[in-house]
């Protein structure tokens, strides 16, 4: 019995740890933000807010390359490395090719599921920044990345 308890969290764990496989970081170095450069501000006060904290947008245009996937079917996912500054929350929405969202640095959100069928993946997402009021620094690089979940 102990045996077979064994064998069973065996191919429990290895079952696991297939379905947590790495995923693949998909190039996304032909995407530009529009301006290149934006400027935090200060959220308007509202009534019952005790922290305004920081807000910008900026217009994302997205080209991920998936050429040596076309064919394949997975999940695409936007993904915000946590980093040693303020918590960012990023939300944005889409033209329609990709799905819209929302994530906090150290997450990542699905914004493309099923079948890829060419070569790139292009979309233009209208993007909120937002910050509680530590944000720290005149300016800050965010590494916004893709990865890919092959099924």
């Amino acid at each position: 019995m102990k045996r077979a308890i064994a064998c069973a969290l065996t191919g429990a764990l290895l079952w696991a740890g297939h379905a947590t496989a790495s995923p693949f970081r998909l190039d996304d170095s032909q995407s530009h933000t529009v301006p290149p450069t934006v400027q935090m501000e200060w959220r308007a006060i509202a009534p019952g807010q005790p922290d305004t904290g920081m807000e910008a947008w900026v217009r994302v245009n997205v080209r991920i390359a998936t050429r040596e996937w076309v064919g394949r079917s997975g999940r695409i996912y936007m993904v915000l490395p946590r980093d040693q500054s303020s918590t960012i929350e990023v939300s944005w929405t889409t033209q329609g090719r990709l799905l819209p969202g929302r994530l906090v640095s150290g997450e990542r959100a699905l914004v493309h599921a099923g079948l890829i069928a060419s070569d790139t993946l292009e979309d233009q997402l209208l993007v909120r920044l937002r910050s509680a009021a530590d944000w720290n620094g005149p300016s800050r690089r965010l590494n916004v990345h893709f990865e890919l979940d092959t099924d």
